[in-house]
């Protein structure tokens, strides 16, 4: 009877009874822009082949596509501090909608710009739905479990990322009469069903007193945000973590991007096969948020976030470190090493993002839809993937450009320290 009763104290539900269906409505947001996100890093090698560019001309797919999350964040957060989460979603999907049907006529244009214009107009439906799904998550329930709910949502995301190679790298790289707008047009109608359901579907909106407890508050707010954003870069913890989350999409996206140009190159996979084992990684990252998520139910947020940091510093040290020589044969055993090094880095960084985001959220209160749109601006963190790009195409190498995620895992690390510091009783 003890020990059921400690295990109780100790294991907290991770959402409330009535928060259950707007918690499984708001996560099947996740897996859609995980798979939206996870197409490009497929589109990045196939445009390469179809329009005979470079690495560091097919980087301006990530390039565009971040730079819509950077400037559409800010309007997203002011939009859903007047009209409400709700409002906020629908809009997203409908943008989305709009630049998955615009690959229709884009694809017949069959230029890079044409389509860059497609996937601008789906980043900025992604920053709607972005900086209104991950703050909510972290509302519905207990401070106490917020980060271990947005781990277990954002596990969907992982799901959605993990597919999207699989399906997209078997329709692009095995199909010769292969169309990008097809599947795009396929994901359109998708999202559409999704908006409607949302259109009619009631989320609570929530805010939290100077106590931490939820309150239920009407969905229009006449506040702009305005002053709230002013605020909160006065406040140095949340500086800190926004540059955290920037560095961590730095690292994360331009890994993901940069993966299949990097086992092509050095010969170890052709690029079906490379988009295979990309989706494969994928999966395992997925697992790393489901882990994450249980595991932070009993363990503290920062310190799982100190570890991962650390799990994914030694990690793409071992790939550099092992990725001795360009001249790796395909059959070789020794090409399995640093793929091996990439894969742990993707179950430790799996808990990353949605860790940081709900760990600079807390105790914000008020704050929060604000805070929420400055963090959903660090997808432009997606654009290093161009400096990347770069050192690959101008340097002898294509272990250098790891330089770039290892600087970012390692200021992540400082700061999953300092909250292990500050959470310290003095």
């Amino acid at each position: 009877m003890d020990n059921n009763t400690t295990h109780k104290r100790h294991y907290k539900a991770i959402t409330d009874r009535r928060y259950i269906v707007p918690f499984v409505l708001i996560t099947s947001l996740f897996f859609l822009w995980g798979f939206a996100r996870a197409i490009l890093d497929v589109l990045n090698k196939h445009f390469q082949e179809l329009l005979s560019i470079s690495i560091t001309e097919s980087a301006f797919i990530q390039v565009v596509t971040y730079l819509g999350y950077f400037l559409m964040a800010i309007p997203a957060g002011l939009f859903i501090n007047k009209f409400g989460y709700r409002l906020g979603v629908v809009f997203g999907l409908l943008l989305f909608a709009f630049g998955a049907f615009l690959f229709i006529p884009c694809a017949d244009i069959g230029t890079l710009n044409a389509y860059l214009m497609c996937l601008f107009i789906i980043a900025c439906g992604l920053a709607f739905l972005e900086t209104s799904a991950n703050p909510y998550v972290t509302e519905l329930g207990s401070d106490d479990t917020a980060t271990s709910r947005l781990n277990l949502s954002q596990s969907f995301n992982g799901l959605g990322s993990s597919l999207a190679p699989f399906v997209m790298g078997s329709f692009l790289f095995g199909n010769v009469a292969a169309d990008v707008a097809f599947p795009y047009t396929v994901m359109g109608f998708v999202v559409i069903v999704v908006a409607i359901i949302f259109m009619f579907s009631k989320l609570p909106e929530i805010s939290r007193d100077v106590n931490g407890d939820i309150n239920e508050v009407n969905e229009e707010n006449s506040d702009t945000g305005i002053d709230n954003l002013k605020v909160l870069f006065h406040n140095k913890m949340f500086v800190f973590g926004l540059f955290a989350l920037l560095m961590y999409e730095v690292s994360e996206i331009s890994i993901n991007s940069y993966f299949v140009n990097f086992t092509t190159g050095m010969g170890w996979l052709d690029s079906s096969n490379a988009s295979y084992i990309l989706s494969f990684s994928l999966f395992i990252f997925m697992g790393g948020r489901f882990f994450g998520s249980w595991v932070m139910r009993t363990v503290a947020a920062e310190k799982m976030l100190y570890y991962c940091a650390w799990g994914s510093t030694i990690s793409i040290i071992g790939v550099v470190l092992f990725s001795v020589s360009e001249r790796n044969e395909a059959e070789s055993f020794t090409r399995f090493i640093p793929l091996a090094f990439l894969m742990l880095n993707y179950f430790c960084e799996a808990i990353m993002f949605p860790t940081i985001f709900a760990l600079t959220l807390r105790g914000l209160g008020s704050l929060t839809k604000s805070a929420s749109s400055l963090l959903m601006m660090t997808p432009v963190g997606g654009c290093g993937f161009l400096l990347m790009a770069y050192v690959a195409d101008h340097s002898a190498s294509y272990v250098i450009p790891f330089i770039i995620p290892l600087v970012g895992y390692v200021v992540i690390v400082a700061y999953s320290r300092r909250l292990m510091k500050k959470q310290q009783p003095q």
